[in-house]
């Protein structure tokens, strides 16, 4: 499992984001606060506080992949 946190900075931000994770098979949470939602879940996505960092927990051994095409969010 990999963790790091993003900030989502526009509705751009969130679509992109959620497109990237769409397109692997592993699952990916996001978690502010208390709260924890699906990364591949828009809605979920914009129930969070997008003016704080979300940390972001990727459950798969292998996300390199998946790392290297959201590293632009990281904070």
């Amino acid at each position: 499992m990999k963790t790091f946190n993003i900030l989502l900075k526009s509705i751009n931000d969130v679509k992109d984001f959620v497109n990237v994770s769409n397109k692997y098979d592993f699952d990916v949470d996001l978690t502010s606060g208390r709260y924890v939602v699906d990364a591949k879940s828009i809605m979920g996505i914009f129930s969070l506080d997008l003016s704080k960092a979300i940390k972001v927990e990727v459950h798969s051994g292998d996300s390199d992949k998946f790392y290297s095409e959201v590293k632009a969010f990281e904070v």
